[in-house]
């Protein structure tokens, strides 16, 4: 998992509440275990028509916001079914920090399993974020360690994050990566198990 430390990238807005995991990435791109080729799936409802031409008025398909890092949305982000394809499609995509008021459980902690940063701010505060990048003001810089979002306007928004998670995202640990921290504790005990209770070793 890639380290999050600071980003300074374009805002996509999408002012729509409770978009659920099967929006931003439907059940028949659910077939891979691979994290790489997602991104074509990415809200693909909302991106292509029934003959599969992009909509013009999506906002991830206007050329201001197709190579956008940040998406700005609606409250209840990822909502709906645990699947882990959301943040993979969302990373596959380039976006690596979602912004909004409020986040489904699952996919909060999902996000932070494989590097994607949720921010939660106050309503007052996303809407300004929309408000700017819908004007054309469009890069936000988003400050893990700082714990800080600032506006292209300049404002300064602070966010909330737990220590535990702050320390995952800023060093790209992961579950497995948290545990292979302990590596050597672990080849320790092994190795006095094995002396200890010899059995245990058996096929």
């Amino acid at each position: 998992m890639k380290p999050f430390t600071r980003i300074d990238a374009k805002a996509a807005p999408l002012a729509l509440s409770n978009i659920d995991t099967d929006q931003i990435i439907p059940k028949q791109f659910l077939k891979t275990v691979e994290r790489e080729g997602l991104a074509r799936g990415l809200f693909y409802d909302f991106r292509f028509d029934e003959a599969g031409n992009e909509k013009a008025d999506f906002v991830l398909n206007q050329p201001a916001y197709k190579d956008a890092g940040v998406l700005v949305a609606g409250d209840n982000f990822g909502c709906g079914s645990s699947r882990e394809h959301a943040p993979w499609a969302l990373l596959d995509f380039g976006i690596t920090c979602v912004i909004s008021t409020s986040f489904a459980d699952i996919f909060y902690n999902n996000c932070f399993q494989n590097g994607l940063l949720p921010v939660v701010l106050k309503a007052d505060e996303v809407e300004a974020l929309m408000d700017q990048a819908r004007g054309g003001n469009h890069v936000v810089s988003v400050d893990l360690e700082a714990q800080t979002v600032t506006a292209p306007d300049g404002a300064v928004f602070g966010f909330e994050i737990d220590p535990a998670r702050k320390h995952k995202m800023l060093n790209g640990l992961d579950a497995i990566g948290e545990t292979l921290q302990r590596a050597s504790d672990i080849d320790v005990y092994e190795g006095r198990r094995a002396l200890d209770n010899p059995w245990l070793e058996r096929a």
